[in-house]
Order: structure tokens, then C-alpha cells, then sequence
């Protein structure tokens, strides 16, 4: 019997990483509700969500969060420490609006919707998290989760994710998630499931 190999152990990624570690999420977002809601244009979505995360590596996770990669997967936390500055500053607003064109209004609509809809009590945030289509299923995903939920259990903290693909809400609650809020995207956007998982010891 053959056995599929594990995946590497997660790795700390740095915003020279940033070109190689926006590209895993580009992929892996190319069929998520949400992002085809914002890069309507299939042709054009992967460049354009690679943009969307090397940006938002650059300019925010990488210098605010923590960007963790396997070999095809990758992910971006957010602590309560740096939840401010992981607000998108001017620079980084504008640079993704000319990513976004015409889709940066609706871009903006649904980050204030969901801020709207998140804890106000202090918890680490997973931002992203997504593994290559031709590596799904290999344990990639699930060794990037329990690497952060591992570092919110030993601050005694708990975690907060939005997802729109209607396949994420049952693993994430194989992980202690559970739904704490459905709502849908303003202008006729897809349906988010806001998520919490409290500490474990």
C-alpha cells in the first residue's frame, strides 16, 4: 500500500517571499465565491489575485501578521498585537484599487461588512489560508491550521475566520470552529460564514 507523503513542516514566510507565497493563494482562491465575486473575469482572476496577495503580503501581513508556508500551501494570521496595523494603510488601499478597477468599491463594501460582523474581543484573525488545487488533500491546509491554532491556544485566545465557500464551514468545525454569524455581501455578494474557535489547554 502506498502512503502519501506529509507535508513539509510550516515555515515562517518573509516579504521577499512574497512574490512565491501570493502565488499559492492565487491558485487556491481561483473557485471561492468571494474572490470570483471581486476578479469576475476568469481569464484574468489568477494574475489578478496574485497581485491581490503579494500587495497584501507586502505591505501588510508580512510587516503586521504572520505568513506561514508549506511547499503548496500557505496562510496569514493576524494577533491582537497587530491588529491595527494590519489595517490597509493609504498606499496599500490604492495600490489594491488599481488591482481591483472597477471591483474596488465592492472590495471595500465587504471589508467594512465583515469588520462589522467580527469579535470585539482580542483574537488572533485567519486572514487566509489555502493550498494548491493539485495538492488538496495532502494534509497541507490542515498542518498551516493547526500551526496558528496552536500559537492562539497557548495565549489563551481565540480565533475568528470569514469564509464564503460553502464546502469550509464543516472542516473548519472539525478544527472547534463553529458558526457564529451568516450574512451576505453587500450589492448582491455571496453569502460569508463568520467562525470562532475558542482556546483549548
Amino acid at each position: 500500500m502506498t502512503r502519501m507523503p506529509l507535508p513539509d513542516a510550516p515555515k515562517t514566510a518573509t516579504i521577499d517571499d512574497a512574490r512565491t507565497v501570493g502565488h499559492t493563494p492565487a491558485s487556491a482562491f481561483g473557485d471561492d465565491p468571494m474572490t470570483r465575486w471581486f476578479f469576475p473575469d476568469g481569464a484574468s482572476r489568477e494574475t489578478g489575485l496574485g497581485r491581490h496577495f503579494t500587495t497584501l503580503i507586502t505591505r501588510q501581513y508580512g510587516l503586521h501578521g504572520v505568513c506561514k508556508q508549506t511547499e503548496s500551501a500557505a496562510a496569514f494570521w493576524v494577533s491582537p498585537e497587530g491588529a491595527d496595523k494590519a489595517v490597509p494603510d493609504a498606499k496599500t488601499t490604492q495600490g489594491l484599487v488599481e488591482i481591483l478597477g472597477d471591483r474596488a468599491p465592492a472590495f471595500q463594501e465587504a471589508v467594512m461588512a465583515a469588520a462589522e460582523h467580527g469579535p470585539a474581543e482580542p483574537h488572533w484573525y485567519l486572514a487566509a489560508i489555502g493550498a494548491d488545487p493539485a495538492a488538496r488533500g495532502q494534509g497541507h491546509g490542515s498542518a498551516l491550521l493547526r500551526s496558528g491554532l496552536a500559537k492562539a491556544d497557548a495565549a489563551g485566545l481565540p480565533v475568528h475566520l470569514e469564509s464564503s465557500k460553502p464546502d469550509n464551514p464543516p472542516m473548519y468545525e472539525h478544527f472547534g470552529f463553529v458558526i457564529r454569524d451568516e450574512f451576505s455581501l453587500p450589492g448582491g455578494g455571496p453569502v460569508l460564514w463568520s467562525m470562532k474557535r475558542e482556546p483549548r489547554a
